[in-house]
């Protein structure tokens, strides 16, 4: 095995990325990084029953959004590849044949429906679902027999008795397991193609993995992993498996509860900054109260002695919070050309780097995700198509509709629509009409963006320009009551 550091993330192109896959990648990723070492892409597509068109194509493309670039994959050259299970299924098929050959497997010619009835039969007994090795009894006779027959069949490995297989994890520590607990795993299924048991171990020796870093919910298939190491006479890897994560109600992370993928925050206007610092967050942490980190300055400040053993709470306000700390982060020239992305997304167009610029610097500071520059404040990009009802009522009176007019035409006779002059002739219109400014700004308001709420009203009216303002007043006042 290779002295140094080496690395895989290894998906399955079942759908979306989890943001669960999203952590183990990246915690491989940082460990990676943090060594001088090599991150390894490898797609586990054996499922051919799961498998989704283009979900290969999309993991990649998550990956790299997040900034977690791959050394080696399938669209990188690399010595070990390829990096396809599909496209490796006979080195599979050598390695098992020769643990046939070495008494440590054999073939299982139980039907399905054996299968089932002696699960069901398990468990009316409160018996743990194992298999009872009715395949290992045949003779060589009856295996050649059911061979020649056609019968089909899947490689199992055997499993020793009355053993106890440890390892130290390096987040767990010590791990042990009694061998009689363990079922005689699958290795190659009846289509010929292998288990991720089989796959995964296979795999992680001919591309020379060195760390094992994955979910805890593998802690369990670890064992069988061992053996089979031991079965081929391999150096065995390290092993680190992260915490799990669980909701708020410490119920398993799933899309009843919300969204999962990380191509739903990404597609929400979550930026990958945010999104790899908060998953980072879930497990780790750096000693000390900070959390607002880069990804250089995770790749620095990682270690798996910082991982902890306890589930990790998802919190989406946690999320949103380090989303809007690291929007701020970015200078305005960096959030205009991605509100510019934003606005295509919403088939928005036709509007200068100024213009957006001007949109930026206003409303950096009250809006949450990039999606926002857009939903929060739509009237900054297209004229309302209605009026908040609960605002015409309380702001739209009986006399508003003659002040509005008057501020019309006041100002469209200023020739410089600044904040200055255009409060200024608000403020003395109040003042000559013996009414509040607020009489004035709140309908105001209300006309030029649909709603009761935004920035400063000055600032707003600035940035739309005179021109646009003067418009939807007078649509206002034409629509309005």
């Amino acid at each position: 095995m290779t002295s140094g550091v080496r690395v895989r993330f290894a998906p399955s192109p079942t759908g979306f990325l989890h943001v669960g896959g999203l952590r183990t990648a990246l915690f491989n990723y940082l460990f990676s990084r943090k060594n001088n070492g090599v991150f390894v892409l490898r797609i586990e597509d054996t499922d051919r029953s799961r498998y989704v068109e283009g979900a290969v194509e999309g993991l990649i493309d998550t990956l790299r959004w997040a900034g977690l670039t791959d050394d080696e994959g399938p669209e990188k050259r690399g010595p070990f590849g390829p990096y396809v299970q599909s496209e490796r299924i006979e080195v599979y098929r050598s390695h098992a044949s020769q643990l046939l050959e070495g008494g440590k497997a054999y073939r299982c010619f139980c039907t399905p429906e054996r299968l089932e009835a002696m699960r069901k039969e398990l468990e009316r007994r409160r018996i743990p679902s194992k298999y009872d090795r009715t395949c290992l009894r045949l003779t060589g006779h009856e295996v050649q027999r059911n061979l020649d027959q056609g019968k089909p069949f899947v490689i199992r490995m055997k499993i020793p008795e009355a053993r106890t297989i440890a390892f130290d994890d390096l987040i767990r520590m010590r791990v042990e397991f009694v061998s009689d607990r363990l079922d005689d795993q699958v290795l190659i299924k009846s289509d010929g193609y292998p288990t991720y048991h089989l796959a995964n171990v296979v795999d992680d020796h001919l591309m020379q993995i060195t760390h094992v870093i994955r979910g805890e919910e593998w802690v369990s298939s670890t064992p069988k992993h061992i053996l089979l190491y031991e079965y081929f006479g391999w150096e065995i890897p390290k092993f680190a498996h992260l915490p799990l994560l669980l909701n708020a109600d410490r119920t398993k992370l799933s899309k009843r509860q919300g969204d999962v993928a990380v191509e739903e925050y990404r597609g929400k206007g979550f930026l990958p900054e945010a999104l790899v610092n908060f998953v980072a967050l879930l497990g780790w942490n750096p000693g000390d109260q900070r959390e607002v980190f880069t990804l250089e300055q995770l790749i620095e400040e990682f270690t798996f002695e910082r991982v902890g053993k306890s589930s990790a709470i998802f919190n989406l306000k946690k999320l949103k919070w380090l989303n809007e700390q690291h929007l701020r982060l970015k200078s305005d020239a960096e959030l205009v050309k991605l509100v510019r992305q934003t606005l295509a997304k919403h088939n928005l167009d036709g509007f200068s780097d100024d213009y957006i610029q001007k949109v930026v610097t206003l409303m950096k500071e009250r809006v949450v995700t990039l999606d926002e520059f857009v939903t929060y404040s739509p009237y900054f990009f297209k004229d309302p198509e209605s009026y908040d009802s609960v605002a015409v009522r309380k702001n739209w009176k009986p006399d508003t509709k003659v002040l509005i007019k008057q501020l019309h035409d006041l100002w469209s006779t200023l020739g410089e629509f600044s904040h200055s002059k255009a409060e200024s002739t608000l403020r003395q219109l109040a003042e000559d009409a013996h009414v509040s400014s607020g009489s004035l700004i709140h309908p105001v308001r209300l006309a030029v963006t649909g709603v009761a709420i935004g920035p400063g009203l000055f600032e707003m009216i600035v940035v739309l320009g005179k021109e646009t303002v003067l418009r939807r007043l007078q649509r206002a006042i034409d629509v309005l009551p």
